[in-house]
């Protein structure tokens, strides 16, 4: 049977995918012309998020925003140094269209470990980073002060940036 802890940490994981799930489901929704079955996914999406932040308050995962960025960091360079390039690889090897996905995710993930680490620094310090942050819609790609030209990671224009407040 497993511990509370295991289900906290399932219970999570699945929250928090179908949070992610509903809210691509509601841009569907909205493309088919199905404004309010839209709303509706929206809605239980917001629903998935409490239930996710609670489960995570109740796993104590959530300290000090410290010890949050250097946890930030060690995901974020496991997922650009461990997970992603097997997954890239075979997809690769089976000619999948997940390759595309898994290589953006494998070069944003480096970008947004190096960006944590120098709001890391930053937080040492006593101080809060004086930045703008732009995000790619394509990739994920982020980006301090202002968008570039062009995304270096999958190639989108940078006008189709966005400021993240």
């Amino acid at each position: 049977m497993p511990t509370t802890k295991e289900n906290l940490q399932n219970a999570f994981a699945g929250e928090s995918q179908a949070n992610r799930k509903y809210l691509a489901f509601a841009k569907q929704a909205e493309k088919d012309g199905f404004k309010n079955v839209a709303s509706l996914f929206r809605a239980a999406a917001e629903a998935e998020t409490i239930h996710a932040h609670g489960h995570l308050a109740a796993m104590d995962g959530v300290k000090s925003t410290l010890e949050n960025l250097q946890g930030a960091i060690e995901g974020e360079t496991y997922e650009h140094e461990k997970m992603y390039p097997p997954m890239y690889e075979q997809a690769e090897k089976e000619n999948h269209k997940a390759k595309k996905m898994f290589k953006w995710a494998m070069d944003v993930e480096k970008v947004h470990a190096d960006l944590y680490k120098a709001a890391l620094a930053a937080v040492k310090s006593g101080k809060d980073l004086d930045q703008e942050v732009w995000l790619c819609p394509t990739c994920g790609h982020l980006e301090f002060k202002k968008a570039p030209a062009k995304c270096p990671v999958c190639g989108a224009a940078g006008s189709k940036y966005q400021k993240i407040s």
